[in-house]
C-alpha cells in the first residue's frame, strides 16, 4: 500500500505539510526583537518552542475530547508556558457543560488549592480588557465557577469527592454552563515537605470505549496544535507588552510599574485566587538588582522567567521563593538579590546567565500587594546596600539547598 490507495491520504498529507510550515514560521519567531542576540537567549527560545511541541497534541488529540477527559499537567518542570509558576502544578482536563464529571484523590497538604470551570474564549481579549484579540489557545477564557481547597470536604485522610456540572450538590461541587470546556486546578506551595494532590476525573455516565480518532479527528487535531504553537511564539512576550502598563518603557527596566495591567484585570477577576505584579529585568554581568518589601503575615511567590514569559530552571536552580524558603532581616524586610553568580547570600535569585527576563510576584488569597522596591547596583558594593544581619550562606550550604529544591520538585511531579 502506497499513497494515494486512500481516498483519506491527499487531505492528511497536505494537513500535516501544512504543519511543518507553521513549525518553520514558528521558529522564526525565535529571533523577535525582545529575545537578546545571545547565544543562551536564543537557544532557549528554540527550547521553549520545542516544549511547547511535546504539549501540542496532547492538548489537541490525546485529551481533547470532553467525553473522554484526562487530567494533564498542563505546565511542569520541562513545559514553560504563560507566566508559569515555579512553585505550582497546572493541571487541566479539556469537558463541556453538557455532561457531570467526578474527580476523585487526596488533597495533599499544598497552602493553596483552586479548581476552576473555564467558560468560552472569545475573539477579543475578555480578561485585562484590552481591545486586543485573545491570546492563543487554550488561553483567553475567565474562570465561571470555582472551589478553593480550603473550602473542599475531606475524609480525615484527605480523601474527597469533586462534582462538576450535573444536578446541584450541596457540597463539593461546580456548576457548568453550556459554554464550559475546560477544568484547570492549581496548586500553590510553600515549604519543600509539602505534598501534591492525587486526583483523575471521569464523566459519570461513560458507558462506551472511547472512539479511535477518525481522519476528521486528525485534521481537527494538527489545525490546532498549529496554531497553538504559533499562537505561543507569536503573543510570548508580545501579548503581555500590550496589556502591560509601562512595561515596553525602558525607565521602567528594572522596577515594578505603578500599575501592572490594563483595565485592573485582577480586580474584575478573583476566582483565580491571586493577584499578579511582574518587572522586566535586564542585569550586566557585574550589577546586582535588590528587591525588597515589608515582611507580612501572607502567601507570595517569586519566579524568575526568561523573554517567552518561561519559568526558569526550578528543578536545579534557586529562581522562586515563597515565604517559608526566604529569610527575612532584622528590620522585618525581605531582600531578595538577583545576580548572575552566587553573591553568598541565602536570598539569591539565579538569572541562569540570561541577559534579561522577568521577575513574577504572586500574591495568594489577598488584594493587598506591598509595595516592592527596587534598586541595582555593583556587585562588588552589594554588601554596602544589605543590613549586617542579611543571612550569608557558604558553597557547602548552598548545595545542600539545592538538593533539597530538587528532591522536593521531584516529589511534586513524581519524576
Amino acid at each position: 500500500m502506497a499513497f494515494g490507495d486512500s481516498p483519506y491520504d491527499k487531505a492528511l498529507r497536505e494537513s500535516w505539510y501544512g504543519f511543518c510550515e507553521q513549525m518553520k514560521s514558528a521558529g522564526d519567531r525565535v529571533f523577535k526583537q525582545y529575545n537578546p542576540a545571545n547565544e543562551l537567549q536564543r537557544a532557549d527560545g528554540f527550547r521553549f518552542l520545542t516544549q511547547a511541541l511535546g504539549q501540542a497534541f496532547d492538548l489537541a488529540l490525546e485529551t481533547k475530547d470532553p467525553r473522554y477527559p484526562m487530567i494533564q499537567a498542563f505546565c511542569s518542570w520541562n513545559r514553560k508556558l504563560g507566566g508559569d509558576n515555579a512553585d505550582c502544578v497546572y493541571l487541566q482536563a479539556w469537558i463541556d457543560g453538557q455532561s457531570a464529571y467526578k474527580i476523585t484523590g487526596t488533597k495533599g497538604s499544598a497552602r493553596f488549592m483552586n479548581f476552576t470551570v473555564q467558560g468560552p474564549r472569545p475573539e477579543k481579549d475578555a480578561y485585562y480588557g484590552a481591545n486586543i484579540p485573545s491570546l492563543h489557545e487554550p488561553f483567553g477564557d475567565t474562570p465561571e465557577a470555582n472551589i478553593f481547597g480550603h473550602e473542599l470536604k475531606c475524609d480525615w485522610d484527605g480523601k474527597f469527592v469533586l462534582y462538576i456540572g450535573g444536578p446541584k450538590r450541596d457540597q463539593n461541587w461546580l456548576p457548568t454552563t453550556p459554554g464550559s470546556r475546560k477544568l484547570f486546578l492549581r496548586q500553590y506551595f510553600d515549604r519543600w515537605e509539602e505534598e501534591a494532590a492525587l486526583y483523575s476525573i471521569e464523566r459519570i455516565d461513560m458507558d462506551e470505549p472511547r472512539p479511535l480518532p477518525t481522519q476528521q479527528t486528525i485534521l481537527e487535531s494538527v489545525r490546532w496544535a498549529g496554531d497553538y504553537l504559533t499562537g505561543a511564539m507569536r503573543d510570548w512576550p508580545d501579548f503581555m507588552m500590550k496589556v502591560g502598563v509601562g512595561l515596553e518603557d525602558e525607565k521602567n527596566i528594572n522596577r515594578y510599574p505603578a500599575a501592572s495591567l490594563a483595565g485592573g484585570a485582577e480586580q474584575r477577576d478573583q476566582r483565580r485566587g491571586r493577584s499578579t505584579d511582574f518587572m522586566r529585568w535586564r542585569l550586566a554581568t557585574d550589577e546586582a538588582l535588590i528587591v525588597e518589601f515589608e515582611n507580612y503575615d501572607g502567601f507570595w511567590m517569586f519566579t524568575n522567567m526568561g523573554v517567552f514569559w518561561n519559568s526558569m530552571d526550578y528543578l536545579y536552580r534557586p529562581v522562586s521563593y515563597t515565604p517559608s524558603r526566604t529569610a527575612v532581616d532584622g528590620d522585618h524586610r525581605v531582600r531578595l538579590i538577583m545576580t548572575h553568580s552566587d553573591p553568598g547570600y541565602q536570598n539569591w535569585i539565579d538569572t541562569q546567565g540570561f541577559d534579561e527576563g522577568y521577575l513574577m510576584f504572586r500574591n495568594v488569597l489577598s488584594r493587598a500587594v506591598p509595595r516592592l522596591e527596587t534598586k541595582v547596583v555593583n556587585v562588588r558594593d552589594l554588601e554596602k546596600h544589605l543590613p549586617d544581619d542579611s543571612k550569608k550562606i557558604s558553597p557547602e550550604e548552598r548545595a545542600r539547598q539545592m538538593h533539597v529544591r530538587f528532591n522536593a520538585i521531584r516529589r511534586r511531579y513524581r519524576i
